[in-house]
């Protein structure tokens, strides 16, 4: 008498159950892969729906020789991309303005570059106190003519407003803050 290789299933066949194992497996490994990816695309959505400030068209990344050198018009004021100095300005606190071309090539190292426009000392007081808390990545200078009172610009992303809120500030500057712009 032969001897049967595999036990029966509930059929009474050999190795039906295994086929069926092997199955049920297969499509709860691909159920899982799909509630994986599903789970990963509506976070990464959220990520970047809930970015702050607002995105501004990149203008690249030209580098002019003066701030006198002829260049095309940026699309935001405060600028947020577009040709900039090959140098940068100092991280920190800043008393006086700093030219768009140079601010500008900051914000493509990785910068946050925070604005003001008014004669208001208590207001630049604490934005040189959140300034202060970082030691690089971020500056601070005044802008007169500015149309809002505080502007924070990183690359590509720009927020204006008139009131000081200083977790705004701090979210801006911690989503934005040290990433490279160069391209590659």
């Amino acid at each position: 008498m032969a001897k049967r290789s595999g036990k029966a299933g509930k059929t009474g066949r050999p190795g039906t159950m295994s086929v069926i194992v092997r199955r049920n497996r297969s499509l709860l490994l691909v159920v899982c892969a799909l509630v994986v990816a599903v789970v990963v695309g509506y976070f990464a959505y959220r990520a970047a729906a809930d970015l702050p400030g607002t995105k501004m068209p990149d203008q690249g990344n030209l580098h002019v020789a003066t701030e006198a050198t002829p260049h095309e018009a940026y699309n935001s004021d405060p600028p947020t991309s577009g040709p900039h100095l090959p140098y940068i300005a100092s991280w920190g606190v800043h008393t006086r303005p700093i030219p768009l071309e140079l601010q500008v090539h900051n914000l493509e190292d990785g910068g946050v570059v925070i604005q003001y426009s008014c004669e208001c000392p208590e207001l630049a007081e604490k934005l040189r106190t959140i300034v202060r808390g970082y030691d690089k990545h971020v500056l601070l200078a005044p802008y007169p003519g500015m149309k809002t009172r505080i502007a924070l610009t990183a690359w590509t992303r720009l927020d204006r407003f008139e009131e000081f809120d200083e977790k705004r500030i701090v979210r801006f500057i911690e989503a934005y803050r040290g990433i490279d712009h160069h391209k590659r």
